[in-house]
């Protein structure tokens, strides 16, 4: 339950469902809420939401270019601010939360992650696609000796049944990694299936290794799909504030803590603060780019694709003067991964080509 507000229960409710449990709340405004605004937040940016995230008691915040350290490319989008601008900003308002950066090994190196953790990281989270979480190892490795929390991000997790998932897993918490999320990176997975998977990592990993979800809200369902991971046993959630992310977005940290209140999970947030960080700062600096749970968004989900393929494919769709429904389409078909945005091009081209007069 959060440091200042009491939930309304109902008198006929019984005991809420995670009353006692504590849950880690990582909020990734900073970072994938970063695609929302096609990774242009400013220092300042940094600065006001970080402080207000802080002031409310947010324990965990991550910061970097929406496809993590050293996403700032010709590939994924140039940011407005270099990495390190962004981590030292974060960190002079963080006075007490933790202060979090994502990698993918391949676009992030050691290097970038020696460099973050001088600007004052305590946090890295190392993220692969599911099936390849063995390229995680020296990362993980590497933050572990660099005195950084390790977290391991099981990317497209829907891609994998539960017990393949878990054997996965397993290999990055031998590789370092403290905690392990199962990641809805396409948005595709329903409340049950969270359920299954994590139930899976909380049986195959040694209890001393945590598990987490990130889910992101394609079908609508990135707040229940978190409740239900923290109810199979994940005491890690992320959310960004109004639910900023890739494709339709994440669970939005604001619903998601308050429902947690009203589950008696213990947060330690300020519930109201949040709400008000959210309403006011987010969504002043966002105005015009909150995510909606549009058509594109909507078949992300459905067909199972990457969430941030979403801008890629519009762009795409605009270029080639294609729909861009039938590129998601046709995505799905050949079931991407991330990394793999190339594709979209193809994609969209042979689109445009069926449409010449022969």
């Amino acid at each position: 339950m959060s440091t200042t507000d009491s939930p309304v229960v109902d008198s006929t409710d019984h005991v809420p469902p995670l009353t006692g449990r504590r849950i880690q709340i990582c909020d990734t405004t900073l970072r994938d809420g970063s695609h929302s605004v096609r990774h242009q937040f400013s220092a300042d940016d940094v600065a006001t939401v970080s402080a207000g995230l802080n002031r409310a008691g947010v324990p965990m915040v991550e910061v970097t270019h929406g496809d993590g350290l050293g996403g700032s490319s010709f590939a994924y989008g140039f940011a407005r601010c270099p990495d390190d601008e962004l981590i030292r900003t974060a960190r002079a308002q963080l006075t007490d939360s933790q202060l979090a950066a994502l990698l993918l090994p391949g676009v992030g190196t050691i290097e970038h992650l020696r460099r973050a953790a001088d600007q004052g990281l305590d946090v890295i989270r190392v993220a692969t696609h599911c099936t390849e979480a063995d390229i995680a190892a020296q990362h993980l490795t590497e933050g572990r000796e660099l005195g950084l929390v390790t977290v391991g991000f099981l990317m497209m997790s829907h891609m994998l049944p539960p017990d393949r998932l878990a054997a996965q897993a397993r290999v990055m918490a031998d590789a370092g990694a403290q905690v392990v999320y199962v990641v809805d990176s396409a948005g595709a997975l329903l409340p049950h299936q969270v359920s299954t998977r994590v139930a899976a990592l909380r049986t195959a990993l040694p209890p001393e290794v945590s598990v987490g979800m990130h889910a992101h809200n394609n079908l609508g369902s990135g707040v229940p799909n978190a409740l239900a991971a923290a109810m199979a046993g994940a005491d890690h959630l992320d959310g960004s504030c109004h639910g900023l992310g890739a494709g339709a977005g994440n669970a939005a940290t604001e619903v998601l803590v308050a429902a947690l209140d009203r589950c008696g999970a213990e947060t330690g947030i300020a519930t109201q603060a949040l709400i008000d960080v959210a309403a006011d700062d987010v969504a002043r600096i966002c105005a015009g780019n909150l995510p909606a749970l549009d058509r594109t968004a909507l078949l992300l989900g459905y067909c199972g694709i990457y969430s941030s393929f979403l801008l890629h494919a519009r762009r795409a769709a605009q270029q080639y003067q294609v729909a861009e429904a039938d590129i998601i389409r046709a995505l799905g078909r050949h079931r991407p991964v991330g990394g793999q945005e190339d594709l979209i091009i193809d994609v969209a081209i042979a689109l445009a080509q069926r449409r010449q007069p022969s």
